[in-house]
């Protein structure tokens, strides 16, 4: 008996290590990273990880158009917002959402789901809680980090999401 124990715990510890290192080496690819704001009443709060361009071309082969995309790398990208807001004029409750879209090659699509603490391959449209139409722009010079940031608008914010040579704004007001 005293012996299974022993193995038992040498297989938790060699999986806890084993964990550790994936997690450690995934996120030296793609650091994690927060963006957030307050402005014009509005606080916005992202988790996100960053992946890198490496010379690979981004939307339309590593992020394929029309396909959901996890907006971001490793874990599911989260934002929260503290209070009721309206996302490119459609009304969404407060609370935390994981992230996602839909790159198309004039627009994306931004998905806010019910579901958090997933990996980012795990999605699940039917806790979709709004989806929208967004706007983008060509970003200039070329971003070899995916970054989150956030820029003041009228009545609220705007939400610019960067990579490559590619900018997705998305409206956020109160």
């Amino acid at each position: 008996m005293k012996r299974i124990f022993i193995i038992l715990g040498v297989i938790a510890a060699v999986v806890l290590v084993g964990i550790f290192v994936l997690r450690t080496v995934t996120k030296s690819g793609s650091p994690e990273a927060v963006a957030e704001t307050t402005q014009n009443g509005l606080t916005v709060k992202v988790n996100y990880c960053q992946p890198y361009k490496k010379g690979r071309v981004i939307f339309g082969e590593l992020v394929p158009y029309q396909k959901v995309w996890r907006t971001g790398a490793n874990e599911a990208t989260i934002i929260e917002f503290k209070q009721p807001v309206t996302i490119a004029g459609k009304q969404l409750k407060s609370g935390k959402y994981s992230l996602w879209s839909v790159p198309f090659p004039n627009g994306w699509q931004m998905i806010f789901n019910r579901e958090t603490g997933q990996w980012g391959t795990n999605y699940d449209s039917t806790k979709d809680e709004l989806r929208v139409m967004v706007n983008t722009r060509p970003h200039s010079p070329m971003a070899e980090q995916f970054t989150i940031s956030f820029a003041p608008a009228t009545g609220g914010t705007d939400m610019v999401l960067a990579w490559d040579t590619t900018e997705a704004v998305v409206p956020i007001r109160q």
